[in-house]
C-alpha cells in the first residue's frame, strides 16, 4: 500500500465529506428557498466530490474498503479534514463566511492538482473544478453584498469573519505528509498558495467593506493529523448512526 497517497487522499476526502454534512444540516432551515437550495445543491456537489476522492483511498489501500467504508467506519480520529470545516454552522453569516474561506483555497488547490503527476488526481480535479467555481462565485457574492449591506448584516459579517479566522491558515501549513507528497510531484505544497489567497481575500474584504484579521495571527491546526474539535464527533455520531447501528444494511 501506497500510505502516504492514501493518507493524502483522506485528507481530500474529509474536508469534501465533513464540509458536505455541515452544509446538509441547512437542508429545509434556510433563510429562503432559494438558498435552502443553493446550499443542498453545494452539498451534494461536495458529496460527489468526497466520493470521488475517498473511492481512489480505497483503491490505493488495497484493503477492500470502498468510499462507504471509509465515510461511515471510521472514527473521529481516524478522520484528517481541516478544522475549518468541521465548525457549526451558526447564523447565515457564519455559514457563509466559512464557505468563502474553504471556496478559495478549495479552488486554488484544485487549479495546481490539475498539474499533478498523477493521472487520477488530475481527473478528479478537473471534474471537481468546474462546481468548485461556481461556489466561489456565490460565496464572494453573498459575503460582498451583506458586508456591504446594512449595519446588521454587516457586523454578523464582521463577527463571523472574526471568529472563524484562526481556522483558515491551518490550509497552508506543510507537515511532513505535504512535503513527501510534493517531492513526488502529486500536488504543491499547501504554502505555496497561501500569498495568492490572502490577496484575492483581501480584494474580496475591501469589497465586502469589511476589516480582513491580521494574516500573521495565531492558527489553530490538528485536524489534518486527526486531532479535532469536539464539534466533530458530534457530526460523525449523526451521519454514522445507521450504519453503525445496522451495519451492512441495504436500501
Amino acid at each position: 500500500m501506497d500510505a502516504d497517497k492514501f493518507n493524502w487522499l483522506l485528507r481530500a476526502g474529509d474536508n469534501a465529506l465533513v464540509l458536505s454534512q455541515r452544509l446538509s444540516e441547512w437542508c429545509g432551515k434556510g433563510p429562503v428557498l432559494e438558498e435552502d437550495m443553493a446550499l443542498t445543491n453545494i452539498s451534494l456537489d461536495l458529496i460527489g466530490q468526497a466520493t470521488l476522492w475517498l473511492s481512489l483511498a480505497g483503491k490505493v489501500e488495497g484493503k477492500g474498503r470502498d468510499e462507504d467504508a471509509l465515510a461511515f467506519l471510521r472514527d473521529v480520529h481516524d478522520f484528517h479534514n481541516l478544522l475549518l470545516v468541521e465548525q457549526p454552522n451558526g447564523d447565515y453569516a457564519n455559514t457563509l463566511m466559512r464557505q468563502l474561506y474553504f471556496d478559495l483555497w478549495h479552488c486554488l488547490w484544485l487549479e495546481s492538482l490539475q498539474q499533478s503527476g498523477d493521472t487520477e488526481i488530475t481527473q478528479i480535479a478537473e471534474k471537481s473544478i468546474k462546481e468548485v467555481v461556481y461556489h466561489l462565485r456565490r460565496s464572494t457574492d453573498l459575503v460582498i453584498r451583506l458586508g456591504d449591506g446594512s449595519d446588521e448584516s454587516h457586523a454578523r459579517m464582521q463577527r463571523a469573519a472574526d471568529t472563524l479566522w484562526m481556522f483558515a491558515g491551518e490550509a497552508f501549513m506543510n507537515d511532513e505528509l505535504d512535503h513527501r507528497i510534493a517531492s513526488r510531484g502529486i500536488a504543491p505544497l499547501p504554502g505555496s498558495l497561501r500569498e495568492r489567497w490572502l490577496t484575492q481575500m483581501t480584494q474580496i474584504f475591501s469589497e465586502a467593506t469589511l476589516t480582513m484579521p491580521s494574516a500573521d495571527a495565531w492558527m489553530q491546526t490538528g485536524g489534518k493529523q486527526g486531532r479535532h474539535t469536539e464539534h466533530l464527533g458530534y457530526l460523525l455520531a449523526e451521519m454514522q448512526f445507521l450504519q453503525r447501528a445496522y451495519p451492512g444494511a441495504q436500501w
